[in-house]
């Protein structure tokens, strides 16, 4: 397992940790909600909270599978932070990470939804390794025995 700040801009780590601190110790009702049911590798990968990616903090990350889950309220409706949010987002995918993005009503009123499309996401990323380990590893499918009835 790589180390926590793997991730981070060496120069901001220590204001961004605390930072980090904090929001982890006081979560928004909707990220204790979520944090739920993702905890503990239940959708098959394990996530992290308030994990430093670059200059930025991630609500919920999941590395090995490159995925990046935002819980947006309110003020990321406001057209400034909406253009902060399209340069972020751009910027985590150029590093290789894929964003999701929910609003809170999202997660209160259609959790179930929610979860289906973040375990989506990680059952493709699963299946993308799976298919380049294949291929690397040049092994052969078993074949199939000739049956005739």
């Amino acid at each position: 397992m790589s180390a926590l700040y793997d991730t981070a801009n060496p120069l901001l780590y220590g204001i961004l940790k605390s930072y980090a601190k904090h929001n982890k110790e006081n979560p928004t009702e909707t990220e204790r909600i979520l944090w739920k049911f993702i905890k503990k590798s239940q959708l098959g990968e394990p996530f992290r909270r308030q994990h430093i990616i670059g200059d930025f903090i991630a609500d919920f990350v999941c590395i090995p599978a490159h995925l990046i889950i935002e819980v947006d309220g309110g003020y990321h409706q406001l057209p400034e932070q909406q253009a902060d949010d399209k340069e972020r987002t751009a910027w985590l995918n150029n590093q290789g990470y894929e964003v999701l993005r929910f609003t809170n009503e999202e997660v209160l009123f259609d959790i179930d939804n929610v979860i289906m499309k973040i375990k989506d996401k990680v059952y493709e990323t699963d299946m993308r390794k799976f298919f380049i380990y294949l291929v690397l590893s040049d092994i052969k499918p078993f074949p199939v025995p000739f049956c005739s009835l």
